[in-house]
């Protein structure tokens, strides 16, 4: 990991909802369109992959995924300002991409804004590829904003 964070201070671990109010509060900050509380609670009830990312002590990051019928979805995927271009994203996602390799998944899919140029360099760099657009799908200050979909075949 390229940043001044020791690899030793930093953990993957499973969300749960003791943690909801930390990733609110990350979720808030990141988004003009903040999921809800409910929207967090029904991912961890029904079973979603959600993992958060810690250092020291303090959440810096989270993923959230959904899995069925041999596909998955990255649902959401947020960094906390401080810690982006740190290796943060990217190591959230290789845990998502990890899971979905444990649990068989043929194909990995997610929406991105088409104005999120780093995290679609990001996932460019792992091997996603756009496959789709989607008009209008993101609430925007002035009305919608289009969303890239992109997947990654996984091989076994």
């Amino acid at each position: 990991m390229a940043n001044s964070q020791s690899a030793s201070s930093v953990v993957l671990r499973p969300m749960s909802c003791v943690d909801l109010d930390a990733v609110l509060e990350i979720e808030q900050r990141a988004y003009e369109f903040p999921w809800s509380p409910g929207i967090f609670r029904d991912c961890l009830a029904n079973g979603h992959y959600c993992r958060t990312l810690w250092a020291d002590d303090t959440l810096q990051g989270y993923g959230v995924m959904s899995e069925g019928a041999g596909e998955a979805h990255v649902l959401n995927v947020c960094v906390q300002q401080s810690w982006r271009k740190k290796g943060g994203g990217r190591m959230l996602m290789n845990c998502l991409l990890d899971e979905a390799r444990r649990r068989n998944v043929s194909t990995v899919f997610l929406e991105v804004r088409v104005s999120n140029r780093s995290a679609i360099g990001l996932y460019e760099s792992l091997g996603f590829n756009e496959v789709g657009h989607r008009r209008g799908y993101y609430p925007a200050a002035q009305g919608r904003e289009d969303a890239f979909v992109m997947a990654l075949a996984l091989s076994f």
